[in-house]
């Protein structure tokens, strides 16, 4: 009869645990922690690293970056404020020139057509409304290409 309460017991305690399970949707299974309130949201830091060395000796500047706590996505306006966790996109200005453009995606910067020297490119972090949060400046120095005659110079 112990034999047999013991089997009862172990098939009832399988069968409740296999209903948990059931009953658990994959939503729920899957489910990310609670999102934190805005206000709560650590203040975005931005990395960029140097660029690749190998498409830069072409005269191809790619620059990867990664953000903290900012999604890079292609989304704007007053409603966009308030999407935890953040979100926003960069600003890219080359040299001081007039004309930044925004990148919205996680993917590398690319620059091309850049002459041969020294160039700096100023990446800001912007949320929805294009409120500068935070930047990183960095030096690019573009080397002369092979058979070119023009000589690198400082801008």
């Amino acid at each position: 009869m112990r034999s047999l309460f013991k089997h009862v017991a172990v098939a009832a305690v399988g069968a409740l645990f296999c209903l948990t399970a059931a009953a658990q949707t994959a939503t729920e299974a899957g489910r990310p922690a609670a999102v934190l309130p805005l206000a709560a949201e650590a203040p975005p830091k931005l990395v960029v690293y140097p660029p690749l060395a190998e498409p830069l000796a072409r005269g191809v500047v790619i620059l990867q970056y990664r953000t903290e706590n900012l999604r890079v996505i292609p989304v704007f306006g007053m409603g966009a404020l308030e999407v935890s966790p953040r979100v926003g996109h960069l600003h890219v200005t080359v040299d001081d020139r007039p004309g930044t453009w925004a990148h919205t995606s996680g993917d590398p910067i690319i620059v091309v057509g850049l002459e041969p020297g020294v160039h700096k490119m100023l990446i800001e972090v912007a949320d929805p409304v294009h409120k500068i949060l935070t930047s990183e400046t960095v030096a690019v120095t573009v080397p002369a290409q092979p058979g070119s005659s023009t000589t690198p110079h400082k801008h």
